[in-house]
């Protein structure tokens, strides 16, 4: 049978711009560059505010203003400054810092009272190491029957927030056990029942629960060949043939394609992050976003039992997103024509890491873009994806542009699922909180958010209105005898607090993004309609600590006035935070969102009950949302894709 080949030939420049990092920067939202990091850390360190014990938890630029970047004044660029979180541990303190790198300077150093920075790798050495030393871990370790403790594996979990006395004043950490031995897949077998409380900064055990022994599962969940068994015969080849090479042009940071043309970087905390999202319109360049970034994601538990309440990591803000990306692998991540960005990262020590092919950059088929009896065009797609490895689980994340106009944001969930020991996985009480998938392991029942900022800029930067779109059947009755008929209610939503919105599957509920000044040829108004995939409400108690740290979550939708400083949906610092931070903090002040430069907020969610067929590790599933043009083209402006 014969095969598609891939045949990839990409022009040097293409592949200078690919390769070529720590050069000066040409763009003022280039993200930092491996000089630029170092120089960071070391005029912290020359102004004294840093010392040998300090710990970096993050180093990336600090955006120019906005009005700078779309309206730069000529000949005078905006200044290159750096942005630090830098954490004293001996004070349990944490102090921000703005470097201007143009005028070798620190141009500001701030204390953040109360404030916890994202958990570190010094934090998971200092856990491992005190919780291995405890007697009282060591005695339960014992009583279970484990001597050899070098097969025993000590993770380390953020630790929420509930107003214990305990958690006051300290950085804390909780540590839990696993039982190695051999296997690389540790987590399917949880040594239940063992959590110990870590004060990161003195380096002590002030707590341990041992709730009881749990028999330790003999499950063997590997999957390399050998475990997984017989396998099925080898698929044919099937590839992908560009022997032109790419469509895109991919220059110093910005691709264009199709009529499309955007900006992007990696930022150690947000990911992947979009800039200056613009399409070509007969000869008119038009702005669609001017930023969109994954701002937060919070996967909670449902298991109330002690080792598992707690369990609700923000992923963005606890772990940072963009520090934990993995390289991508070409013919198993993306395809075999993707090209590749690699991306630097700043260390605890304030150097530069990079991780290579952080990005990946491929075309792919989209299926039938439009028909009509004998005329029809194949739909082709760009996406710019990443994969970040959070613990137990990895997550995809693909930005997809489309020759429609249309933008689509993926999410791919998969890895492996936290499991609970159970003395007996068929009792109703031991796995009421979870499904059995394996003997003695409940998966237990969770969940996982995801809250979007996006920057909306349509067709400008000021005068953006947000339109809630609701369908309803019309009344039956003279004008509607049959009960046909049905209407589409817009409502212009005009402060913050009326645009916490929800979904409502009832209505087809769905928002535009308008250009509040301007019409488009037909007489209607210019926008951008956000179309909700796949969602899900929290089924934590209204009252609860998540739903007061994470209070993103009680809208699907939140809209704000653009301002710099607010980019984080839970908060600058959700680590241990008591609650209240970020949009609901914001949008308290209820300010207009009406004729202004607006922030769209998107929540999506997903309800992960456990499944058999998911377990030792999940096939892939998918959600996302999509961005499509309702009134900012006047027809299809797919129909010039040639055959």
């Amino acid at each position: 049978m014969r095969s598609f080949r891939i045949y990839i030939a990409l022009l040097p420049g293409l592949w200078a711009a690919v390769c070529c990092q720590g050069t000066a920067a040409v763009h003022p939202l280039d993200p930092l560059n491996a000089e630029e990091i170092a120089r960071t850390a070391q005029l912290l360190r020359d102004s004294g505010k840093v010392d040998a014990e300090s710990r970096f938890a993050m180093i990336h630029l600090h955006e120019p203003p906005k009005s700078a970047v779309l309206h730069p004044a000529p000949g005078a660029p905006p200044p290159r400054e750096a942005f630090a979180v830098i954490f004293q541990k001996s004070s349990n303190h944490t102090y921000e810092a703005v470097v201007d790198l143009s005028a070798r300077r620190l141009s500001s150093w701030t204390e953040i009272p109360g404030a916890q920075p994202a958990l570190l790798g010094a934090d998971a050495m200092v856990a491992e190491q005190v919780v291995r030393a405890d007697p009282r871990w060591r005695e339960a370790m014992r009583k279970r029957g484990i001597t050899d403790l070098r097969n025993v594996q000590v993770t380390l979990w953020s630790p929420g927030y509930f107003g214990l006395p305990e958690e006051q004043g300290i950085r804390l950490g909780k540590a839990l056990t696993y039982y190695r031995g051999q296997a690389e897949n540790f987590y399917a077998r949880p040594i239940e029942g063992v959590t110990a409380w870590v004060n990161l900064n003195r380096g002590t055990v002030i707590k341990l629960e041992d709730t009881g022994q749990v028999p330790i599962s003999r499950e063997v969940a590997e999957l390399d060949p050998r475990s997984i068994g017989k396998q099925r015969p080898a698929l044919r080849s099937l590839e992908i043939v560009q022997p032109d090479g790419p469509e895109f042009a991919l220059r110093q940071g910005e691709i264009e394609w199709q009529n499309w043309s955007f900006r992007f970087a990696v930022d150690p905390r947000e990911g992947l992050v979009l800039y200056l999202v613009r399409y070509a319109d007969e000869g008119r360049v038009r702005p669609v976003m001017y930023r969109a970034s994954l701002s937060e994601m919070v996967v909670p538990y449902g298991d109330p039992a002690p080792g598992w309440y707690f369990r609700s990591p923000f992923d963005v803000g606890e772990l940072g997103l963009g520090s934990s990306l993995t390289p991508l692998r070409r013919g198993l991540d993306v395809p075999e024509n993707a090209v590749f960005q690699n991306a630097l990262v700043a260390d605890e020590g304030g150097a530069a890491r990079e991780i290579p092919r952080a990005v990946g950059i491929y075309e792919r088929d989209g299926g039938v873009l439009w028909k009509w009896r004998n005329e029809a065009r194949r739909s082709r797609q760009l996406v710019i994806a990443t994969n970040a490895h959070l613990g137990n689980y990895d997550y995809r994340f693909n930005w997809v542009f489309q020759q429609d106009g249309s933008i689509a944001m993926e999410i791919f969930l998969t890895g492996i699922m936290t499991v609970k020991g159970v003395a007996n996985s068929a009792n109703h009480d031991e796995s009421m909180y979870g499904h059995a998938v394996a003997p003695g392991l409940v998966a237990v029942h969770h969940q996982h958010f995801f809250n979007f900022r996006l920057d909306m800029d349509v067709d400008g930067d000021t005068d953006n209105c947000v339109v809630e779109m609701n369908t309803e059947s019309a009344p039956k009755g003279p004008a509607n005898p049959f009960g046909n008929a049905f209407t589409m209610k817009e409502t212009t939503l005009r402060t913050e607090k009326d645009a916490q919105r929800k979904l409502n599957l009832a209505s087809s509920r769905r928002w535009t993004v308008t250009h509040c000044a301007q019409k488009n040829a037909l007489g209607g108004p210019v926008g951008y309609t956000l179309l909700p995939g796949e969602n899900a409400q929290p089924f934590a108690a209204p009252d609860s600590w998540l739903l007061r740290r994470a209070g993103f979550l009680n809208a699907h939708l939140w809209v704000t006035p653009y301002q710099a400083a607010e980019r984080y949906a839970a908060g600058d610092y959700p680590n241990q935070s008591h609650g209240g931070d970020g949009l609901p903090r914001w949008t308290h002040a209820n300010r207009p969102v009406e004729n202004q430069d607006i922030v769209l907020w998107y929540t999506l969610g997903v309800t992960h009950v456990p499944r058999p067929e998911e377990w030792p590790v999940m096939p892939v599933h998918q959600t996302g949302f999509r961005l499509v043009p309702n009134g900012f083209f006047t027809r299809n402006p797919a129909l010039d894709v040639p055959r």
